[in-house]
């Protein structure tokens, strides 16, 4: 494991919204912003490509721009919004955790992972979490904040550049897959999350151009942003964190369960199927001795039978003060079988960025 630690030189006082970004808004926005600011519409898109497409915000590279405003632009429009606090790598280099320090000094992470055929980078959309999961440490540090648009964007574009520049061993490369797995609930803060979805898959140069299939959107279950996301009509994976088949041990493990039940949160992803034509994706934390009983796999097999589904088996990942750990190895062979009986497609989740506290349900952040 390789540790990169920055000064901690960024302390803006506490506003309250981070400050505008390009990022946060759509090519129309940023037309008609510009000729507000007495620029012809056209220098949106230059702005744009210098961030989108060339990864950059230093107005000195902007030749493009006449040279007596490129300063007032970048400063207007591109802000810095994220100053990177701690590296942590692992896995040969391969895995990155990334924790940042945003403009009113609260941090979050994110995580890029090189696999041999993708590069997928896991981005933070709150800074800590609200949503209260005992076994989750985002959870359990509580919500700080929303995020903006533009810092969720921020994340996958400075990955970009790490991998661009040489920083992520394997030579230079491109983010090919965005999960909103890291901190916080995607869908409690909405409209930052459609807004980041959108720039980072308009093309290019407006903005990063990734494909909507490349782009997983998780959530706990929170039924009427899940149906709003599907009348979207984007073509982005739902992952739906579930954990348990049934009400009465999901009520504790996933509090929001209280308010919208097992039932109702699988007829919302029904629906996103019928609408997108994309398959679910089911995340199950498997916890030693509290739901990884063959009954539940069994129970879970019927409920997701017939539909169009992943499951996905997360062995639990160590968090400091739980009282849970992962299930054991047999437990977590016959749960897989019990679910293929069934008829449903299921994986054991890689584990990768645990020795860095990078894996699901790792992502606290540091003290500073």
């Amino acid at each position: 494991m390789a540790i990169m630690t920055a000064e901690l030189t960024f302390a803006a006082p506490r506003r309250a919204k981070p400050p505008r970004h390009l990022a946060d808004l759509s090519p129309a926005q940023r037309g008609e912003l510009l000729q507000e600011m007495g620029e012809p519409a056209y220098r949106a898109r230059q702005l744009s490509g210098h961030y989108f497409g060339h990864l950059r915000t230093d107005p000195d590279a902007m030749t493009d721009v006449p040279k007596d405003r490129r300063d007032r632009l970048a400063a207007d429009l591109l802000p810095p919004l994220l100053q990177p606090v701690q590296h942590l790598d692992c896995d040969g280099g391969t895995t990155r955790k990334t924790v940042w320090r945003l403009f009113d000094g609260a941090t979050v992470e994110s995580v890029l992972m090189r696999y041999p055929d993708r590069v997928t980078l896991c981005v933070s959309s709150q800074a800590g979490c609200g949503m209260n999961c005992p076994f989750c440490a985002t959870g359990q540090a509580g919500l700080t904040r929303n995020m903006s648009a533009a810092e969720i964007v921020d994340q996958v574009v400075a990955g970009a550049r790490m991998l661009r520049d040489g920083e992520i061993a394997g030579g230079p490369g491109r983010v090919s897959n965005v999960v909103f797995m890291g901190m916080g609930e995607p869908l409690a803060n909405y409209r930052a999350v459609l807004g980041a979805v959108r720039r980072l898959t308009d093309p290019a140069p407006d903005g990063l151009g990734l494909s909507q299939r490349s782009v997983t959107v998780s959530t706990v279950g929170l039924v009427p942003a899940m149906d709003r996301l599907t009348d979207e009509g984007l073509a982005v994976t739902l992952a739906v964190s579930l954990h348990a088949p049934d009400d009465e041990l999901r009520d504790t493990l996933v509090p929001v369960n209280t308010r919208w039940k097992v039932a109702e949160v699988l007829d919302a992803a029904w629906r996103h199927t019928r609408r997108t034509r994309r398959r679910v994706s089911i995340e199950y934390a498997m916890i030693r001795d509290v739901n990884d009983q063959a009954w539940r796999a069994d129970l879970l097999g019927t409920l997701l039978k017939g539909h169009l589904v992943h499951v996905n088996l997360i062995p639990l990942n160590p968090t400091p003060g739980s009282k849970w750990t992962a299930s054991r190895r047999r437990d977590e062979a016959e749960f897989v079988r019990r679910l293929e009986s069934h008829g449903v497609p299921v994986t054991v989740r890689d584990t990768r960025g645990r020795e860095i506290d990078g894996a699901c349900g790792q992502l606290a952040t540091v003290s500073t």
